[in-house]
């Protein structure tokens, strides 16, 4: 089977040894390049790929709102995160953004192979060490509040809800469509367990989240 995978990051030795990794593990794999952010929004609307390997470094933009916005367009396409950044609580917002799996740079080649496998099987993939640090920034002992398990774009779009703001008016203030901002508050309404704007309304005020 014949993969098609977008690398995405702004050095080019990088994009060139990760390509190196893919084919000497795939074998058949066509390797599609990006080093902007708008570069790999593009691929990812257009192409039909079976994974991205996504740099956080790129400097024309922010990588969660990246990973939310091809969430829109490709809600199942896998996600892999390669990395310098190693801060657990960064992993944890990329994780509920929707990322599949985080690997370090500073990583063994093979760390990153496991992780190519486990994403085009379907699966998820956080290395030892980094998911033994998110499962201590997560011990809080207490469970977590249904507003804390949003991204960030979720939480914008509940915040303008809360607040009485229309979709419309929403989507003109963080400059999405109103489409886009449609989808956020159906995926914001679900993870929450709630069925109206009503609701929404309710808890904003009940937990003062309206600002």
């Amino acid at each position: 089977m014949r993969h098609r995978v977008l690398i995405a990051d702004d050095h080019p030795m990088v994009r060139r040894s990760v390509a190196t990794l893919l084919r000497d593990l795939l074998g058949e794999v066509e390797i599609v390049e990006a080093e902007t952010l708008p570069e790999v929004l593009r691929e990812v609307v257009d192409d039909d790929l079976a994974l991205v390997v996504l740099d956080l470094s790129m400097p024309d933009g922010d990588p969660i709102d990246l990973v939310e916005a091809i969430r829109v367009h490709a809600p199942r396409l896998p996600l892999l995160v390669f990395t310098m950044h190693e801060d657990p609580a960064l992993a944890v917002r990329l994780l509920r953004a929707g990322v599949d799996g985080y690997v370090s740079k500073t990583r063994p080649p093979d760390e990153l192979a496991e992780a190519v496998q486990r994403l085009l099987a379907g699966r998820k993939y956080v290395g030892p060490e980094l998911a033994e640090h998110i499962a201590g920034y997560l011990d809080t002992g207490r469970p977590a509040e249904p507003h804390e398990l949003l991204s960030k774009r979720e939480y914008q779009v509940m915040q303008g809800l809360g607040a009485g703001q229309t979709v419309s008016e929403i989507a003109a203030r963080l400059h999405l469509s109103v489409k886009t901002v449609s989808t956020y508050r159906a995926r914001l309404l679900e993870k929450m367990g709630m069925a109206t704007n009503a609701q929404l309304v309710r808890y904003v005020v009940e937990h003062d989240l309206d600002r």
